[in-house]
């Protein structure tokens, strides 16, 4: 038999199914918040996979189409995320608090302390570093990133700087392995650095005459366009961009130029033959500073984060709805592979607040239940 009802009929049926549906929502979290009380009083774990695993069996034995078999496993899984949600909130209020490993201090001085950069002076990373620390400061230069974490690590340094994201050539993936490398350090700052390039080389050169240009890879890549104008050019990859000015200036030859800063240029007496070579004029780099103290202060507002996930569908799209759930600001996110595991990945992510406020510490909660590593880089 023909359906006769007209779209508005059918949405009023609607409307009468979905205010009986949220009725019996919220008699569902009622009876969860009880569920939470008990919880408290037993010291039970809010998580219990092997429960809700039986639940969503038993909601799917209800229907008999995989479609709609598949489809109450996704909309009871949602329920039982945002349940949990609600008893961590109610075990926070009981003082059962998601422990961070950070203390929160008053203030904290960079009077009288010994930072570490990478590379050699007029890097940007020394840039960063005087601009963090002022012009003064006692500052060290190493070989690699890692010598710069060692340095920390063991107490020869207080900090080290190191770049770990470029507004237009993406993360630098080194410095984020090194934050897993090394988890006694954590972030205690960030430095951003307008990065404008410039080509330089030996008195007499001209870029007609340039056959190679030296530099790190980061540069080279926000450099792009330059190497498309000039096909003739090779770009060569150095382990950092003065350490590049520093072999341009030590070779001699006119026919090698190198892309670094201008204060590269000066240090090393080389002539500029192209400033601004980078394509995008508002290039800049994201420095972070790290030290051995796990300690945020009253004007932290970003808090860095690592943490894996099962892996299996839906698994990163549940961790983030910690965030969206608890109205935490999500700012930054980027993947790297799992060395011992292949094809499987760590999330690196950057959220907005502090370790001390009340929606952070329901949405570390959460996380906490659904990941398999969850690592907190740093507030600050």
């Amino acid at each position: 038999m023909e359906n006769t009802q007209t779209l508005l009929e059918i949405r009023d049926q609607l409307d009468v199914i979905d205010k009986e549906i949220t009725a019996l929502y919220k008699k569902r979290m009622d009876l969860c918040a009880l569920v939470a009380e008990t919880k408290i009083k037993s010291g039970k774990a809010v998580f219990d996979p092997a429960r809700e695993e039986e639940k969503l069996d038993t909601v799917a034995s209800y229907l008999e189409s995989d479609f709609d078999k598949k489809a109450i496993r996704e909309l009871y899984r949602q329920m039982m995320t945002i349940s949990r949600r609600l008893q961590l909130r109610i075990l926070s209020e009981h003082g059962k608090s998601y422990d961070t490993g950070y203390e929160k201090i008053d203030a904290r001085t960079k009077l009288g302390k010994r930072a570490v950069y990478q590379g050699v002076e007029g890097a940007y990373a020394h840039i960063a570093a005087r601009q963090c620390f002022g012009k003064d400061a006692d500052l060290t230069n190493v070989k690699t990133w890692k010598d710069a974490a060692d340095m920390v690590k063991e107490g020869k340094a207080d900090y080290a700087v190191l770049p770990i994201e470029n507004s237009s050539h993406g993360v630098v993936s080194d410095n984020f392995d090194l934050l897993i490398k090394y988890p006694e350090l954590a972030i205690i700052e960030e430095v951003d650095l307008k990065v404008e390039h410039a080509l330089m080389s030996v008195e007499g050169a001209e870029i007609d005459g340039i056959k190679a240009v030296y530099s790190h890879p980061q540069a080279i890549g926000q450099c792009s366009g330059f190497f498309e104008e000039h096909p003739e050019i090779t770009a060569v990859a150095m382990a950092n961009t003065a350490v590049a000015a520093k072999f341009v200036k030590d070779r001699g030859d006119r026919s090698i130029a190198a892309l670094a800063s201008e204060e590269s240029a000066e240090l090393y007496g080389l002539q500029i033959l192209q400033k601004s070579v980078n394509k995008e004029k508002t290039n800049t780099t994201r420095f972070i500073i790290i030290g051995r103290e796990k300690t945020y202060t009253e004007n932290a507002k970003k808090i860095s984060l690592c943490f894996e996930t099962a892996h299996r569908p839906g698994a990163l799209y549940n961790i983030l709805g910690n965030f969206i759930f608890n109205d935490v600001n999500m700012t930054m996110i980027s993947s790297r592979p799992v060395p011992e595991r292949p094809f499987e990945y760590r999330f690196f992510v950057d959220i907005e607040g502090r370790l001390d406020m009340p929606n952070v510490i329901n949405a570390l909660s959460g996380m906490g239940d659904q990941v398999t590593e969850l690592s907190i880089l740093g507030n600050y």
